[in-house]
């Protein structure tokens, strides 16, 4: 079933968010009084439910998941998706009306609250061309560097989404450096040479300089995205070893940005868990250690408990996940909420601060695409007529931004029920959010808050959010 972009269905969603979101100060003891309940199942997207109410607990505790908000975990930057090239072309085809709309409901935090966003340096495979912001003949100095291909629809729709909200984190990843600084001397796949690597660092200099001139400055870098994705040569992409990032990152941009008093952090790996030993290698070298913040993450191969693996070796780094989405041609692409919301369960319970989607926006067909891939948006723009539907995966986040505010603390909720997953935030305000995914048959969850218990109706195939004061 597709959603249009309709001011019903806005109006609707913003009043549902604005109900999470005005939580009464904090909460001291047992919970009491009711709960506000938000469910996606069928054709209901986020619907506002009849309230339950929290009981006094009878009986034991086994078969509930028992909340306890005393013990909590990481606190929480926020969600969002890639603003890409192929993204922010796709939103500077909409009048300008209805991308300003559309922005309020994507970014503000009366609507999906959006916050952590993730831009490209330069060209990923999702964009219009290939471009650098340096190409051409070798250029170390990099007197030549522009970012003029930016200014006609990136950095207008950048700014738009910061003026909507003015929270609103980003990390900046590059798919390839300039073809020079490589040994195939093209953007397209091939590995970056050791020569190059202090010019790389005054690229990126160069690049968070221009961008903070532009109004929108970034907050976060990586070195490269998808450190080992060569990509055969098909699309703008960069191999990157592992003592090349360490001496990257050590002895070129970790010192140049601290030269000069930019405050931009620096993310190790943007790759898949299975590269988690890596990680490990590189933060035990002492010098990357003090320069870096944490790790970037993409859910492609491996598991998710590769976050926790490293930071039970590495509590004070950081992880965030970064990339992930779906392709429009899978089956329930635009119904498929509950897997998403599983995925997203996993990501938080393992450490993760924020979850970025990846492409924001695309056609569709899944463009604008130079690259090999399927991917589709977290929205869908018709390239003729400009109508908006909405992914499942747009849905499964809904869940989450909604209803947890950045600065928001994971607490723990426990409870191996087959088939359930959960997870638990509590708000600066004091307010409590618990989401839970049924992606089989209709049950009923329990609750239990010391002495105190609520039970939950879950549809089948269903993602459930339930927040209290």
């Amino acid at each position: 079933m597709s959603h249009t972009n309709t001011r019903r269905d806005f109006v609707r969603l913003a009043t549902g968010a604005a109900a999470i979101a005005q939580s009464i100060p904090a909460q001291t003891g047992q919970p009491s009084g009711r709960i506000d309940v938000f469910v996606s199942a069928g054709e209901k997207r986020f619907s506002n439910e009849p309230q339950i109410e929290w009981q006094p607990a009878q009986g034991p505790a086994e078969g509930a998941i028992l909340l306890d908000p005393a013990k909590t975990y990481q606190e929480l930057l926020g969600f969002g998706a890639s603003l890409t090239d192929a993204s922010c072309y796709m939103f500077n085809q909409l009048a300008p009306d209805a991308r300003e709309q559309l922005f309020h409901e994507l970014f503000h935090p009366s609507g999906m609250g959006l916050s952590a966003c993730r831009i490209c340096i330069g060209s990923s495979d999702y964009a219009t061309k290939a471009y650098s912001f340096d190409e051409g003949e070798p250029d170390p100095e990099m007197k030549r560097f522009s970012i003029e291909h930016d200014r006609e629809y990136i950095l207008p729709v950048l700014r738009l989404a910061r003026k909507v909200n003015p929270d609103l984190f980003l990390l900046a990843s590059p798919w390839s450096p300039p073809g020079w600084m490589k040994a195939n001397k093209s953007m397209l796949g091939g590995a970056m040479r050791q020569s190059s690597l202090a010019p790389y660092a005054l690229y990126f200099l160069k690049f968070l300089q221009a961008y903070a001139a532009e109004g929108v400055p970034v907050d976060a870098v990586t070195s490269q995205n998808e450190v080992y994705a060569e990509q055969d040569g098909r699309m703008p992409a960069c191999v990157w070893p592992q003592e090349m990032e360490m001496w990257f990152i050590s002895r070129a941009l970790g010192p140049l940005l601290a030269r000069n008093d930019i405050a931009t952090k620096i993310w190790l790996l943007d790759h898949n868990y299975n590269l988690w030993g890596r990680v490990l290698c590189q933060l035990e070298d002492r010098t990357v250690n003090q320069y870096v913040d944490g790790v970037a993450w993409h859910g492609y191969a491996g598991r998710e408990d590769a976050m926790t693996k490293v930071h039970d070796a590495y509590p004070a780094k950081h992880a965030y996940w970064t990339e992930g989405g779906p392709e429009y041609r899978e089956p329930g692409y635009q119904t498929n909420f509950s897997r998403w919301s599983g995925t997203f369960t996993g990501i938080l319970r393992n450490w993760s601060r924020c979850i970025m989607a990846w492409n924001m926006a695309l056609d569709e067909q899944g463009r604008p695409n130079i690259g090999p891939f399927y991917c589709g948006g977290v929205v869908t723009i018709d390239s003729r007529t400009k109508a908006i539907t909405r992914s499942g995966q747009y849905w499964a986040l809904a869940h989450y931004s909604r209803a947890m505010r950045r600065g928001a603390r994971r607490f723990d909720s426990l409870g191996d029920i087959a088939g359930l997953s959960h997870v638990a935030f509590a708000n600066p305000d004091g307010g409590k959010v618990v989401v839970l995914t049924n992606p089989g048959a209709a049950r009923t969850a329990r609750l239990r808050l010391g002495d105190m218990m609520a039970e939950a109706a879950l549809p089948a195939d269903s993602v459930t959010t339930l927040s209290w004061s």
